[in-house]
């Protein structure tokens, strides 16, 4: 379920001058996601980047993978910068996120010296600029956003970002959570439970494992509903949100659950909760809540509460030692204290920087 035809411009020559500004025999280009160096190397510059940002890094092939293999570029466009010795130093990748919202990956080599980085940057830069004018006009609107993140310590990527006329719109703590064994009596059963009038339950899956579509649009309803009035909330269809969390290397369908009010003659979706598996470079999974949703009409009923009781005690069943989870640090619904009573902390702060392109 492939969502429509990729709406960027995939030939990097239409969209960046005939001089660039790299250095002599400097060439930006698409990456070749079939070439092994090429997943290799685009790893270890993401490694490097994440390991500037925060201390450590966390990223696997499968990360970069999503962003260049066939089945990702349904949604993305790549361009790498590479040296006269074809080693790749920088990488920039675009990605039709929802209409008007075009999510951007910018990294630049850090063993480089400073005006070769910056002309690398600039590429990327007006690279993905063009591609926002490319996949604004295939959407038809009048201005494209383009979201992109940085690690809160990343003053490089802040003096670029902001010299690029982006600015800092938010602000989110990465917060994870220690799980006990003994956690795994917290709930009956993952797969099913009741309290207080409602139903927490795995989404139903087929004998061959793939999961009922009545029961993916009902998460996908919920979590539509209960972000309408959280930031930057984009409108997706089901299909691209189905594809989308798809792409994710974490991606498991027994990790999906929903919570349904027990009130009237049917029971009525009101909570979702899409959970993904997260690797350590110790080895040991750990569980990640990827999206938590709860309709207004349900909030006060513990649904959010009950939703991450189940995804810690699924976890402590799979022998996990962690959840984790983003929080937004301005969150209207003030869910950072309900992380925090259930003994979640902070690890390191991301934040989302926006730019607004007109499309002509």
């Amino acid at each position: 379920m492939i969502p429509e035809d990729n709406r960027f411009e995939s030939d990097p020559a239409t969209v960046l001058p005939e001089d660039p500004g790299l250095p002599e025999g400097w060439v930006a280009e698409p990456p070749d996601a079939t070439d092994e160096r090429d997943v290799l190397r685009l790893t270890s510059l993401l490694r490097n980047h994440e390991r500037a940002g925060r201390g450590w890094a966390g990223a696997s092939e499968d990360d970069v993978l999503v962003e260049v293999s066939e089945h990702g570029l349904a949604m993305r466009e790549n361009l790498v910068v590479r040296d006269q010795t074809g080693d790749i130093r920088a990488w920039g990748s675009v990605h039709d996120r929802a209409e008007g919202r075009m999510l951007y990956v910018h990294i630049v080599d850090r063993t480089l010296e400073e005006a070769t980085a910056r002309a690398c940057s600039q590429v990327l830069f007006t690279w993905a600029e063009a591609q926002a004018q490319a996949v604004g006009a295939a959407r038809e609107v009048a201005v494209q956003q383009i979201d992109t993140g940085s690690f809160a310590d990343d003053e490089r990527q802040h003096l670029w970002l902001e010299g690029r006329g982006f600015e800092k719109v938010r602000t989110w703590w990465q917060m994870s959570r220690p799980v006990t064994p003994e956690e795994s009596e917290l709930v009956p059963s993952p797969e099913l439970w009741e309290e207080n009038g409602v139903r927490f339950r795995s989404v139903s899956r087929q004998g061959d494992g793939m999961p009922d579509e009545a029961d993916l649009r009902a998460v996908h309803e919920v979590l539509e509903g209960a972000f309408t009035d959280h930031f930057n909330s984009s409108e997706e269809t089901f299909e691209e949100f189905v594809h989308r969390l798809r792409e994710d290397p974490g991606h498991r369908w027994d990790h999906w659950w929903l919570a349904e009010l027990l009130d009237g003659e049917q029971p009525q979706a009101c909570g979702a909760l899409v959970g993904t598996v997260s690797e350590s470079a110790s080895g040991t999974d750990g569980s990640y809540v990827s999206y938590l949703g709860v309709l207004e009409s349900a909030r006060g009923r513990g649904v959010a509460k009950g939703l991450l009781h189940t995804i810690i005690a699924d976890a402590a069943e799979r022998g996990r030692d962690r959840v984790g989870l983003e929080v937004d640090a301005d969150s209207p619904t003030g869910a950072e204290g309900l992380y925090v009573a259930m003994g979640w902390v902070t690890k390191y702060v991301t934040e989302s920087w926006h730019k607004d392109v007109p499309v002509r």
